[in-house]
């Protein structure tokens, strides 16, 4: 018993002794990586015998910390932005509208970039919201219920009515195509709708339109938004698709309307889009085919993506700017947005009398003259920054580091 109680000690100091020499060794490894860091951060003519020695003795690292300094490089290339200039701009705006004529199954894809123009903020953009919180800076939040479609959603609108667009895939929760008259069928929203709660309980899945952002309360895998289905009595769910989740609503995300149109198109226009998220959606890029025989593709965005080496054309400029010169080329006149005509109002579902405090959002206002679908809680005069909900998940996780700092 003696001698396995030795051995019981005598392995656990050789684990200490191992895992003190392992911490000892990094703790080397990173005073090496700190004095050759030093050392080539000096022009090359003013370092001493001893630093040309520090370097001649850790070549390895030398190469690591100048393939990480190429990495950064290519990264900070990478996010920035690029504008052409206003005669290239025309130049292949006229290439595009060209193909948008030939066009037989014209798709559009949009992120975020067509709506900064409605001060929402993108995302990977030099002030969007994760570069902003990957820099450790908190996120000025937007009311988002002052936002109205921009020029761009107006574009994609007439677009369609025009019989020149078929289908519409987006990846923004903002609402803004649905408002600016695109019908539901032409529309896939991949990523869900601020305005829209479901009831999961009710078979077909039912829908509730409101005026106001519904995802105050929700977040990652939490998506109750603590009102009840006037039918069954179930709970009400946003629609929203987080990062790590997998959207299987019909409606709004549409899937099978948005691989049906990738399936049929011939030309794709992405507009405002990082393609981070997208690139990864097999589906929306028909790469089981031979290169040939993919649609053609057409990129309008002011940073690299993922997609630019398979496009025919990049074109490097804000999406209001280059779908005004595009609506010029094809001699189409884009009415302004109308709230008047604001679909929203029409499908919005009435809160019932017991729900008129359950939001603390601010809502759409209505047109003059028309009634407001969905009351008005004595809070919400008083409502503060956005936290929480799909856009407002970002904002809390800012104000965390701050306040950790």
């Amino acid at each position: 018993m003696a001698e396995e109680a030795d051995g019981g000690v005598s392995s656990r100091a050789e684990r200490k002794a191992l895992e003190k020499a392992k911490i000892l060794q990094r703790e080397s490894e990173r005073e090496v990586f700190r004095l050759v860091g030093r050392v080539l951060k000096k022009p090359e003519a003013e370092r001493s015998e001893e630093e040309a020695a520090v370097l001649q003795l850790h070549r390895d690292t030398v190469e690591e910390l100048c393939r990480r300094e190429v990495r950064r490089n290519l990264l900070k290339r990478k996010q920035e932005e690029v504008f052409d200039d206003a005669d290239e701009l025309k130049s292949k705006v006229r290439e595009l509208a060209a193909a948008v004529k030939q066009a037989k199954h014209f798709v559009v894809y949009t992120g975020a970039g067509i709506s900064t123009a409605a001060s929402i903020p993108d995302y990977r953009g030099p002030n969007g919201v994760w570069t902003q919180l990957q820099k450790g800076r908190t996120v000025s939040s937007s009311d988002l219920s002052k936002a109205e479609p921009t020029f761009t959603h107006m574009c994609i609108r007439t677009l369609y009515t025009e019989m020149l667009v078929k289908h519409v895939v987006s990846q923004n929760c903002d609402g803004l195509h649905l408002r600016s008259g695109l019908p539901r069928h032409a529309l896939s929203e991949l990523h869900g709708n601020m305005f829209i709660e479901v009831c999961t309980s009710c078979s077909p899945v039912r829908e509730y339109v409101r005026l106001f952002d519904v995802t105050e309360r929700t977040s990652l895998h939490r998506h109750g938004t603590d009102r009840k289905c006037i039918h069954c009595g179930g709970e009400l769910k946003d629609t929203i698709v987080h990062f790590g989740e997998r959207g299987t609503l019909e409606q709004p995300l549409n899937w099978n309307g948005a691989t049906e149109a990738a399936k049929n198109a011939d030309v794709i226009l992405c507009l405002g889009s990082s393609l981070k998220v997208l690139k990864k959606y097999a589906c929306l890029w028909c790469m089981n085919r031979p290169a040939s025989k993919r649609p053609k593709l057409y990129i309008v965005n002011l940073q690299w993506t993922p997609k630019d080496d398979l496009a025919v054309l990049k074109i490097n400029g804000k999406c209001d700017d280059i779908m005004s010169l595009l609506m010029e080329e094809l001699n189409v006149q884009v009415p302004a947005y109308d709230r008047v005509k604001d679909p929203i109002f029409s499908l919005a579902t009435p809160l019932r009398p017991e729900e008129v405090d359950s939001y603390t959002r601010d809502l759409i206002s209505p047109p003059a003259g028309q009634e407001d679908c969905s009351g008005d809680p004595g809070d919400q005069a008083e409502a503060t920054a956005v936290q929480g909900g799909w856009f407002g998940r970002g904002y809390g996780k800012g104000r965390k580091k701050k306040k950790a700092a």
